[in-house]
């Protein structure tokens, strides 16, 4: 599903005009955003949780040329899927 596929699909369910559900959507992904900068975890009870992890540096390899090199460590968003959208994929 792309955005615009759920724009419509919520405007549809919340009966909303279509600008009003991307400006919903809008505001939602931008406040998870600002949350997960802040190292903030947002939790959607029954969907999941969005939170940020530290990876370690690492050694990794050049596929093109095979030489080592050195992975520096950082943060990376992470998605726990909640229990109720595990069953409902199930």
């Amino acid at each position: 599903m792309t955005k615009t596929e759920l724009i419509s699909a919520v405007a549809k369910k919340a009966d909303l005009t279509k600008a009003e559900s991307a400006r919903a959507i809008d505001a939602i992904v931008e406040s998870i955003t600002e949350a997960l900068k802040k190292n903030n975890k947002v939790s959607l009870v029954g969907f999941g949780t969005f939170s940020v992890v530290q990876r370690k540096a690492r050694k990794g390899r050049n596929p093109k040329t095979g030489k080592e090199i050195k992975i520096p460590a950082t943060k990376v968003p992470k998605f726990s899927a909640g229990k109720s959208l595990k069953e409902a994929v199930k």
